[in-house]
Protein backbone atom coordinates (compact mmCIF):
# COMPACT_ATOMS: atom_id res chain seq x y z
CA UNK A 1 0.00 0.00 0.00
CA UNK A 2 1.05 3.43 -0.87
CA UNK A 3 -1.19 6.57 -1.00
CA UNK A 4 0.09 10.12 -0.73
CA UNK A 5 -2.45 12.88 0.27
CA UNK A 6 -0.67 16.47 0.64
CA UNK A 7 1.51 16.14 3.47
CA UNK A 8 0.39 12.37 4.25
CA UNK A 9 1.91 9.50 3.25
CA UNK A 10 0.73 5.96 4.30
CA UNK A 11 2.92 3.24 2.97
CA UNK A 12 3.86 -0.53 4.16
CA UNK A 13 6.38 -0.83 6.46
CA UNK A 14 10.06 -1.81 4.68
CA UNK A 15 12.38 -3.95 6.94
CA UNK A 16 14.23 -0.56 7.40
CA UNK A 17 11.57 0.57 9.42
CA UNK A 18 12.51 -2.02 12.15
CA UNK A 19 14.39 0.66 14.01
CA UNK A 20 11.61 3.28 14.43
CA UNK A 21 8.80 0.56 14.99
CA UNK A 22 11.21 -1.27 18.21
CA UNK A 23 11.70 2.34 19.40
CA UNK A 24 7.86 2.74 19.34
CA UNK A 25 6.06 -0.31 20.44
CA UNK A 26 9.66 -0.45 23.13
CA UNK A 27 8.43 3.25 25.36
CA UNK A 28 5.67 2.27 27.47
CA UNK A 29 4.18 5.70 27.03
CA UNK A 30 3.20 5.51 23.64
CA UNK A 31 2.45 1.65 24.18
CA UNK A 32 0.39 2.65 27.39
CA UNK A 33 -2.96 3.05 25.57
CA UNK A 34 -2.60 -0.38 24.26
CA UNK A 35 -1.95 -2.10 27.46
CA UNK A 36 1.78 -1.61 27.55
CA UNK A 37 3.17 0.61 29.53
CA UNK A 38 6.16 -1.07 30.08
CA UNK A 39 6.45 -1.44 26.22
CA UNK A 40 7.29 -4.55 24.69
CA UNK A 41 9.94 -6.46 24.79
CA UNK A 42 10.83 -6.89 21.31
CA UNK A 43 14.22 -6.37 19.12
CA UNK A 44 14.56 -4.23 15.57
CA UNK A 45 15.19 -8.08 14.70
CA UNK A 46 11.76 -10.12 15.81
CA UNK A 47 10.68 -6.52 14.29
CA UNK A 48 12.21 -7.47 10.80
CA UNK A 49 11.15 -11.24 11.03
CA UNK A 50 7.17 -10.24 11.26
CA UNK A 51 7.28 -7.65 8.77
CA UNK A 52 8.70 -10.38 6.51
CA UNK A 53 5.95 -12.50 6.63
CA UNK A 54 3.09 -9.30 5.93
CA UNK A 55 1.19 -10.02 3.26
CA UNK A 56 -1.38 -8.10 1.04
CA UNK A 57 -3.92 -9.16 3.29
CA UNK A 58 -1.73 -8.60 6.72
CA UNK A 59 0.12 -5.39 6.58
CA UNK A 60 1.97 -3.15 8.76
CA UNK A 61 1.78 0.40 7.57
CA UNK A 62 4.02 3.51 8.10
CA UNK A 63 2.46 7.11 8.36
CA UNK A 64 4.37 9.59 7.50
CA UNK A 65 3.88 13.66 8.21
CA UNK A 66 6.55 15.97 6.27
CA UNK A 67 8.06 13.38 4.67
CA UNK A 68 8.94 11.81 8.60
CA UNK A 69 7.84 8.90 10.43
CA UNK A 70 4.83 9.47 12.80
CA UNK A 71 3.16 6.80 13.35
CA UNK A 72 1.89 3.53 12.41
CA UNK A 73 -0.90 1.37 10.83
CA UNK A 74 -1.72 -2.41 10.48
CA UNK A 75 -4.65 -4.13 8.84
CA UNK A 76 -5.41 -7.75 8.14
CA UNK A 77 -7.88 -9.62 7.33
CA UNK A 78 -10.67 -11.60 9.77
CA UNK A 79 -12.69 -13.07 7.20
CA UNK A 80 -13.36 -13.05 3.20
CA UNK A 81 -15.34 -9.29 3.46
CA UNK A 82 -13.83 -8.28 7.00
CA UNK A 83 -10.40 -6.73 8.00
CA UNK A 84 -9.30 -5.16 11.12
CA UNK A 85 -7.57 -1.70 11.66
CA UNK A 86 -5.24 -0.48 14.34
CA UNK A 87 -3.80 3.23 14.78
CA UNK A 88 -1.58 4.71 16.68
CA UNK A 89 0.36 8.16 16.16
CA UNK A 90 3.29 7.78 18.23
CA UNK A 91 4.80 11.26 17.83
CA UNK A 92 3.61 13.10 20.75
CA UNK A 93 3.91 16.43 18.65
CA UNK A 94 1.49 15.21 15.80
CA UNK A 95 -1.25 13.74 17.86
CA UNK A 96 -4.35 16.04 18.57
CA UNK A 97 -4.07 17.82 15.46
CA UNK A 98 -6.22 15.29 13.10
CA UNK A 99 -3.76 13.42 11.53
CA UNK A 100 -4.96 9.95 13.10
CA UNK A 101 -8.54 11.02 11.56
CA UNK A 102 -7.75 11.87 8.16
CA UNK A 103 -5.46 8.84 7.81
CA UNK A 104 -8.02 6.16 9.37
CA UNK A 105 -10.55 7.89 6.35
CA UNK A 106 -7.86 7.19 3.68
CA UNK A 107 -7.44 3.70 5.02
CA UNK A 108 -11.05 2.45 5.43
CA UNK A 109 -11.93 4.38 1.86
CA UNK A 110 -8.34 2.18 0.04
CA UNK A 111 -9.73 -0.66 2.00
CA UNK A 112 -13.18 -0.63 0.59
CA UNK A 113 -12.78 0.44 -2.49
CA UNK A 114 -9.78 -0.62 -3.79
CA UNK A 115 -9.63 -3.86 -1.72
CA UNK A 116 -13.38 -5.19 -1.62
CA UNK A 117 -13.68 -5.45 1.70
CA UNK A 118 -17.28 -5.50 2.67
CA UNK A 119 -16.68 -4.28 6.56
CA UNK A 120 -14.21 -2.80 8.92
CA UNK A 121 -13.64 -3.56 12.43
CA UNK A 122 -11.72 -2.16 15.58
CA UNK A 123 -11.21 -2.18 18.84
CA UNK A 124 -9.90 0.23 21.72
CA UNK A 125 -9.57 0.20 25.29
CA UNK A 126 -12.50 1.39 27.27
CA UNK A 127 -10.50 4.40 28.81
CA UNK A 128 -9.31 5.44 25.28
CA UNK A 129 -12.46 8.21 24.96
CA UNK A 130 -10.02 9.92 22.49
CA UNK A 131 -10.16 7.32 19.96
CA UNK A 132 -13.77 6.64 20.65
CA UNK A 133 -14.39 9.81 19.63
CA UNK A 134 -12.25 9.59 16.76
CA UNK A 135 -13.61 6.26 15.67
CA UNK A 136 -17.69 7.52 15.95
CA UNK A 137 -17.17 11.28 14.27
CA UNK A 138 -15.55 9.02 11.64
CA UNK A 139 -18.66 6.96 11.27
CA UNK A 140 -17.89 3.56 13.01
CA UNK A 141 -20.30 1.97 14.98
CA UNK A 142 -20.39 0.98 18.45
CA UNK A 143 -20.92 -3.16 18.61
CA UNK A 144 -20.12 -3.77 21.85
CA UNK A 145 -18.14 -3.45 24.92
CA UNK A 146 -15.79 -6.35 26.78
CA UNK A 147 -15.65 -5.88 30.16
CA UNK A 148 -12.56 -7.28 32.22
CA UNK A 149 -11.07 -8.91 28.77
CA UNK A 150 -7.56 -9.12 29.42
CA UNK A 151 -4.97 -8.37 31.38
CA UNK A 152 -2.29 -5.53 30.46
CA UNK A 153 1.37 -6.31 31.86
CA UNK A 154 0.56 -5.15 35.49
CA UNK A 155 -1.94 -7.50 35.94
CA UNK A 156 -5.07 -4.88 35.57
CA UNK A 157 -7.74 -5.88 34.01
CA UNK A 158 -8.65 -4.24 30.82
CA UNK A 159 -12.12 -3.45 29.11
CA UNK A 160 -12.14 -3.12 25.48
CA UNK A 161 -14.77 -1.27 22.59
CA UNK A 162 -15.75 -2.82 19.57
CA UNK A 163 -16.71 -1.08 16.49
CA UNK A 164 -17.22 -2.05 13.32
CA UNK A 165 -18.13 0.32 9.65
CA UNK A 166 -19.53 -1.44 7.00
CA UNK A 167 -19.17 -0.52 3.15
CA UNK A 168 -23.19 -0.08 3.20
CA UNK A 169 -22.62 2.71 5.76
CA UNK A 170 -19.38 4.06 3.65
CA UNK A 171 -21.17 4.90 1.26
CA UNK A 172 -23.90 6.70 2.84
CA UNK A 173 -21.39 8.66 5.32
CA UNK A 174 -19.84 9.57 1.30
CA UNK A 175 -22.74 11.25 0.12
Amino acid sequence: MYIKKNNLLIRKALITDAEILGKWWRDGKIMAHAGFPLGLKITDQEIIYDLAKDTKDNQRLIIEINSLPAGEMNYRRKEDNIAEIGIKICDFNMQNKGFGQITIKILIMELFESYGYQKIILDTNLENLRAQNVYEKIGFQKVGIRYDCWKDQLGKFQSAVDYEMTKANYELLKK
